[in-house]
C-alpha cells in the first residue's frame, strides 16, 4: 500500500482563515438569521427569518440527484429571536397561577381579524410561469402585511402560521378539486383548529358542501362533546358534524383482540355516518352503491387490515405535483371526491385508512408528517384526496400551539413556557405524584420537570442531574398522546354554567354509546372541574384510557405513573340498517 504524506504543521490563524474563506463562499445560511445583534441594551424589535423544520440532506436516496427536492413541502415558521428564547427560559422558573373553570372555555376570538391566502385571480390564458410569478408576489405581499400588522401597537399577537408556499398550493389545489370537503378537527381543542375563514370560503364563496369531523371523541368527556356539537349547529348552521375515533395498532395491542374489534366497529361507525352525509349531498348525482356495501363488509371484519401492499392505481403519490390551477368539474366522470383538509396532527391520516378499511397511508403524531397531496380511490365512484396540514393564521399563543401539536416538540428549543400553560390547566404534581424538589419553595415549569425528571431517572450523563429538557418535552409528548389520563381539553363558551344541562341532555347517551363508556349516575365529585392548579381530585375524576386516538407512536411506557382502574365497557351493538 502506497504510504500517506506526513501531516504538515497547522497553525490556528492558518486554520481559522480556511474556514473563514469556506464560510464566505457557502454563504450565509438561508433560514437563519446571519447578523448577531446585541439586544440587552436596545429596546429595538428584532427581525426574525423563516425556518424550515427537519431538514434532510439534498440528493439523498438516489442517483443523479432524484431527491432534489426533498425538503420543499417542509414545515416552514419564524424562529424565535434570542430576546425571546431567554425569556422563556426566565418564565420557567416563575410559580404556577390558579385557572378559574372559565379559563378553559374558548370561542373563535383567536382568529377574529385574520384570514388565509387564497390562490389569486387566474385565468386559462396565463402560462405557467406567469401563475408562479403571481402567486409568490401574492403570497410576500399577504405574508409583509400581516408582519406589519403585528409590529402595530394595537395588533395582538401573531401565531405560528405556515410560510411554505408550496404547501398553500397544495390545500388550494384540494380545495378547487373535491367536491365535499372533510374539516377533520379535534375535539380537545375545537375552535382552535377551525378557522371561520376557512367556512366562509368553501360554503359562500366555492359554493361547496362541508362536514366538520370530531376526531379523538374518546379521550373527552362526553357532555363536552355534547356542547361542542351544539355549538358548532348553532354558530355554522350549514356544516353538520360526525364524531370520529381513529383506529391505531396501539389500540390492538393494548388491550388484546376484544378491544381492538370494539375500536375498530367504532371507527366504521363514524365512517358510515360520514357516508350518510355525503349520501344526503349528493342524492342521485353519484351512486355510492358500491361505498355503502363496502363499508357493511368492512363491518364484518374484526379488525382493521394493517398492510402496507398497496394495489396499483389505488393509491396516486407523487412528488413533483401539478398545483396549476384548472376549472374543476362537479363529480366529473360520475365520481365523487371528497377532500380531506385540516390542523397537522389532527387524525387526517388515520381517518383515510378507516374510510379505505386498511391501512394506505402512514401516519404519525410529528406535524408535518404527510407532505404530499394524494389521492386514494375507495370505490370507482368515490376518491379521496388528502391534504397536508397546515396551520392557518391566527393569535393564539405559540406556547398553546405547541400543546395542540401543530409545532413539532422535537424542535422545541424551550420548553418550559408551553409546559407552564399545561400546569395551569391540569394539577401535574398530583397526579402524577411528585414531590417538591428540595431546591424549590413552590412550583414552576422547572420544578415540575426536575420532579419528573428524578422520578423517571432522567439525569444529565457527568454531573447527574435532572434533565429538565427531556422530563419537559416527555411531558409535553404525553398530552398530546392523551396518555396516563394527562388531557388537555377546552370547552365552549358558557359550558361550565351549563354543565348539569348538558349532563343531563337527550344525546349524553347516545355520545357514550359511541364512547363505550357506561352511563353513571352524575355526583358533585365526578362533575367538579379538576383542571386547577389547587384542586385536590386531580386526575381522578375524568378516567382516560391509556388507548388513544392519535396518529404517532407511543411516547416510551410510563411505568413511573400508576394506572387507575378504567370504566366498565357496554358490549357494542352493529349499525342498525336505514
Amino acid at each position: 500500500m502506497p504510504q500517506q504524506r506526513r501531516k504538515l504543521p497547522f497553525s490556528g490563524k492558518k486554520k481559522k482563515d480556511q474556514l473563514l474563506q469556506k464560510r464566505n463562499t457557502k454563504g450565509p445560511p438561508k433560514y437563519l438569521r446571519s447578523t448577531q445583534e446585541s439586544y440587552e441594551d436596545s429596546d429595538a424589535p428584532e427581525t426574525t427569518a423563516p425556518r424550515k423544520l427537519m431538514e434532510q440532506p439534498f440528493n439523498r436516496g438516489g442517483a443523479g440527484g432524484r431527491n432534489k427536492n426533498v425538503n420543499r413541502y417542509n414545515l416552514q415558521f419564524t424562529q424565535e429571536s434570542k430576546k425571546e428564547l431567554e425569556l422563556m427560559k426566565l418564565e420557567g422558573f416563575k410559580p404556577l397561577d390558579v385557572l378559574t373553570p372559565a379559563q378553559r372555555e374558548i370561542d373563535a376570538a383567536y382568529f377574529e381579524h385574520f384570514d388565509f391566502p387564497v390562490r389569486p385571480p387566474w385565468s386559462s390564458d396565463s402560462t405557467k410561469e406567469q401563475l408562479d410569478r403571481s402567486e409568490n408576489r401574492y403570497f410576500k405581499e399577504y405574508v409583509d402585511e400581516l408582519l406589519r400588522q403585528k409590529q402595530s401597537v394595537d395588533s395582538r399577537e401573531l401565531s405560528l402560521f405556515e410560510l411554505n408556499l408550496e404547501t398553500w398550493r397544495q390545500l388550494w389545489r384540494v380545495l378547487e378539486f373535491s367536491d365535499v370537503l372533510l374539516i377533520i378537527v379535534d375535539v380537545r381543542f375545537a375552535t382552535l383548529m377551525f378557522p371561520p375563514s376557512l367556512y366562509d370560503y368553501i360554503i359562500k364563496t366555492l359554493k361547496k358542501h362541508a362536514i366538520v369531523v370530531f376526531n379523538k371523541v374518546d379521550l373527552v368527556a362526553p357532555e363536552a362533546v355534547v356542547a361542542w356539537r351544539h355549538y358548532f349547529n348553532e354558530r355554522y348552521p350549514e356544516l353538520p358534524v360526525v364524531l370520529f375515533a381513529s383506529y391505531t395498532a396501539r389500540s390492538r395491542k393494548a388491550g388484546g383482540r376484544g378491544r381492538g374489534r370494539l375500536t375498530h366497529r367504532r371507527s366504521m361507525e363514524g365512517v358510515y355516518n360520514i357516508y350518510r352525509e355525503c349520501q344526503r349531498y349528493v342524492q342521485q348525482e353519484v351512486n355510492l352503491s358500491e361505498w355503502e356495501q363496502k363499508i357493511r363488509d368492512d363491518m364484518r371484519h374484526d379488525e382493521l387490515e394493517l398492510m402496507d401492499n398497496i394495489e396499483e392505481g389505488e393509491l396516486k403519490i407523487s412528488s413533483s405535483i401539478d398545483t396549476t390551477p384548472v376549472q374543476q368539474e362537479k363529480y366529473h366522470n360520475g365520481v365523487l371526491t371528497i377532500g380531506c383538509i385540516g390542523y397537522p396532527n389532527v387524525g387526517k391520516s388515520s381517518l383515510i385508512n378507516a374510510l379505505k378499511g386498511r391501512k394506505v397511508v402512514s401516519v404519525s403524531r410529528t406535524p408535518g408528517h404527510t407532505k404530499h397531496f394524494q389521492t386514494i380511490f375507495l370505490t370507482e365512484k368515490v376518491r379521496l384526496c388528502d391534504c397536508p396540514g397546515l396551520v392557518f393564521p391566527s393569535s393564539t399563543p405559540k406556547s398553546l400551539q405547541v400543546l395542540l401539536g401543530s409545532f413539532p416538540i422535537s424542535q422545541l428549543q424551550v420548553p418550559y413556557r408551553s409546559l407552564k400553560l399545561l400546569a395551569e390547566h391540569i394539577n401535574l404534581p398530583q397526579l402524577f405524584r411528585l414531590h417538591l424538589p428540595e431546591d424549590y419553595d413552590e412550583w414552576s415549569a422547572v420544578a415540575v420537570s426536575d420532579a419528573w425528571a428524578y422520578k423517571r431517572g432522567f439525569l444529565t450523563a457527568k454531573a447527574a442531574r435532572p434533565d429538565r429538557y427531556r422530563a419537559a418535552n416527555h411531558i409535553l409528548r404525553m398530552c398530546l398522546a392523551g396518555q396516563q389520563q394527562l388531557v388537555l381539553q377546552f370547552y365552549p363558551p358558557g359550558f361550565d354554567k351549563q354543565r348539569e344541562t348538558w349532563l343531563q341532555h337527550p344525546e349524553l347517551a347516545e355520545v357514550i354509546k359511541y364512547q363505550q363508556v357506561e352511563l353513571e349516575e352524575p355526583d358533585s365529585e365526578t362533575n367538579e372541574d379538576t383542571s386547577s392548579v389547587c384542586s385536590d381530585t386531580a386526575g381522578s375524576d375524568e378516567e382516560e384510557d391509556e388507548d388513544s386516538s392519535n396518529d404517532e407512536t407511543n411516547a416510551d411506557d410510563d411505568e413511573g405513573v400508576e394506572e387507575q382502574p378504567s370504566r366498565s365497557r357496554n358490549v357494542f351493538t352493529l349499525l342498525e340498517d336505514d
